[in-house]
C-alpha cells in the first residue's frame, strides 16, 4: 500500500457536456460534442493539467434521459477511454459497465485489455442498472428484481476477479454458479497493476455491502453531511468485517460544482444554465427518484409522511435506493416543499451542489474530507469543458496550498493512486 500522506481523491465524472441539462447551450460546446472524441480528449487533458486522479465515464445501455432535452450518453465508455489513454500520460480511466447486461468473460478481457493500453490506469465501475427503459433493448419485459440483480452482480464480480487472477496464474477458471457457467482463460496477461481496481456505484443496502466487500472506490450520492458520514462509516465497517483494510475502500460522493469569481457570478452562471431546462424535466426526474408521479403531490407542501418516514414498496419500486434516500433525507432535514425540493435539486438529481467561489468549493471539499464524510469526490462540473477548467485553474491551487492535493503525479498506476492493496495472484477463486 502507498505510504504517502492521506490526501483528497478527485475524479471528474464526464457526463457528456456537463451535469447541467442546459450545458449544451454554452458557447464552448457544439451540438455533436457528446459523440466527438476530441471533446473527451480535451476534457481529459484539462483534468490531467490539474493532476486529477481519474477521468470517470458513467454509462447506461439505453436512453437515460430524453434526447429532446439534452444530449444523451452515446459512445461506449471503453472506446472513449482508449482514445483518452492514447492522448494522456497519467490520468486514470474509469469506465462503467453493467453486470445485468454484460458477459463476465467479455468484460474481463475488455477492461484488462484497456488496462494494458493505458499502462495500468484503468478501473471498472460496477453497476447493476435499474432503468426500466433498458430492459426492452435486451429482449426483457422488465428489469430483473433488485435481489436478483445483486446476486448476479456478486457472482459476476467474483467471476471477473477469478478470470483476472487466472491471467496471473496461467490456470483456467472453472465456474458453475446460479447465473454463469464458464470454463475458460483470458488471452490477455496481467497488467502492470495486476488487475484493474473496482469502483461501485450502488447506494442500496445490498450495493453498500457489495462495495464494502469488493470495491476500491465507492461513488455515492449524498446531499447532507450527516448522511454522508453514516454511509462512510457503514461501508468501512463492512470492509473491516470482510477482513479488508477499511482504508482500501475510498468513499467518493458526487459533487456538482459551479465556479464563479464571486458568489453572485456563480449564481448567475447557474441560473443561465437553469433557464434552458423545461420544468417538466425536473418534475419527471424527481418522480422517477421517488418512484411515483408528482401529479399526486401538492407542490406547496412537504413530501407526505409515507414518503418521508417509510421505505419504498420493494415490489413496485425499481429506482435507485441511494438516490431516493439522499433526496428524501434532504427534504426531511430541511422541511422542504416539493417545489423547493425541485429547485434545490436542479432537475431531480441526488448529488450535492456547491455554487460559489473557489474558496467556498474548497471549504466544502476540505470539511467533508476532514470530518470522515468522504475520501474525495467525483466532480460533476456544470458544463464541460469550461466548468472543469475553472475548477482546475482556481480550486485546485487552493487545495494544494492547504496541503490537501498533489502538485504532481507520483504513482504510476491507478491502484497505487487510490492507495489500494495489491491483489493476490497465487490462486484462482
Amino acid at each position: 500500500m502507498s505510504s504517502t500522506p492521506r490526501r483528497v481523491i478527485l475524479n471528474v465524472n464526464v457526463l457528456d457536456v456537463g451535469i447541467a441539462p442546459g450545458a449544451w447551450t454554452f458557447d464552448d460546446v457544439h451540438a455533436r460534442s457528446f459523440v466527438d472524441l476530441d471533446h473527451y480528449v480535451n476534457v481529459a487533458r484539462i483534468a490531467e493539467r490539474g493532476t486529477l486522479d481519474a477521468f470517470f465515464l458513467a454509462d447506461s445501455p439505453g436512453f437515460w434521459e430524453s434526447p429532446s432535452i439534452k444530449p444523451s450518453r452515446a459512445l461506449e465508455p471503453t472506446v472513449i477511454l482508449a482514445a483518452v489513454a492514447a492522448a494522456t500520460e497519467h490520468i486514470g480511466l474509469i469506465g462503467t459497465a453493467s453486470t445485468t447486461f454484460n458477459d463476465p468473460y467479455d468484460l474481463a478481457e475488455r477492461f484488462l485489455s484497456l488496462d494494458h493500453v493505458s499502462g495500468g490506469r484503468t478501473a471498472w465501475n460496477v453497476v447493476t442498472t435499474y432503468s426500466p427503459s433498458v430492459a426492452a433493448n435486451f429482449g426483457l419485459d422488465r428489469i430483473p428484481d433488485r435481489d436478483d440483480r445483486y446476486r448476479r452482480a456478486e457472482e459476476f464480480v467474483s467471476l471477473v476477479d477469478a478470470l483476472w487472477a487466472g491471467a496471473g496464474t496461467g490456470r483456467p477458471v472453472s465456474h458453475h454458479g446460479e447465473f454463469f457457467d464458464v470454463e475458460g482463460q483470458l488471452r490477455v496477461p496481467p497488467s502492470v497493476q495486476g488487475r484493474p481496481p473496482l469502483i461501485q456505484a450502488g447506494g442500496s443496502p445490498a450495493g453498500r455491502d457489495l462495495a464494502g466487500r469488493t470495491a476500491h472506490g465507492v461513488f455515492s450520492a449524498e446531499l447532507t453531511l450527516d448522511a454522508a458520514r453514516r454511509h462512510y462509516r457503514h461501508v468501512k465497517e463492512v470492509a473491516r468485517a470482510a477482513g479488508r483494510n477499511p482504508d482500501d475502500v475510498k468513499i467518493l460522493p458526487g459533487l456538482i460544482t459551479v465556479v464563479g469569481s464571486t458568489e453572485q457570478e456563480a449564481i448567475e452562471r447557474h441560473e443561465a444554465l437553469r433557464a434552458h431546462v423545461p420544468v417538466r424535466f425536473g418534475w419527471e426526474r424527481l418522480g422517477l427518484t421517488l418512484g411515483m408521479s408528482l401529479d399526486e403531490l401538492d407542490l406547496d407542501r412537504p413530501l407526505p409522511s409515507y414518503l418521508l418516514d417509510g421505505p419504498p414498496d420493494p415490489i413496485n419500486y425499481a429506482g435507485s435506493l441511494g438516490f431516493r434516500e439522499s433526496v428524501v433525507g434532504l427534504a426531511r432535514e430541511r422541511d422542504l416543499t416539493v417545489a423547493q425540493l425541485l429547485r434545490e435539486l436542479n432537475g431531480g438529481g441526488g448529488h450535492r451542489a456547491v455554487i460559489g467561489t473557489p474558496e467556498q468549493i474548497a471549504d466544502t471539499i476540505e470539511h467533508w474530507f476532514e470530518t470522515a464524510a468522504a475520501d474525495g469526490f467525483n466532480l460533476m462540473p456544470d458544463a464541460l469543458p469550461s466548468g472543469l477548467g475553472d475548477f482546475v485553474d482556481h480550486v485546485v491551487p487552493i487545495l494544494r496550498r492547504r496541503g490537501l492535493f498533489r502538485d504532481e503525479y507520483t504513482e504510476s498506476t491507478l491502484r497505487d493512486r487510490f492507495g489500494a492493496s495489491a491483489p493476490a495472484l497465487e490462486s484462482v477463486p
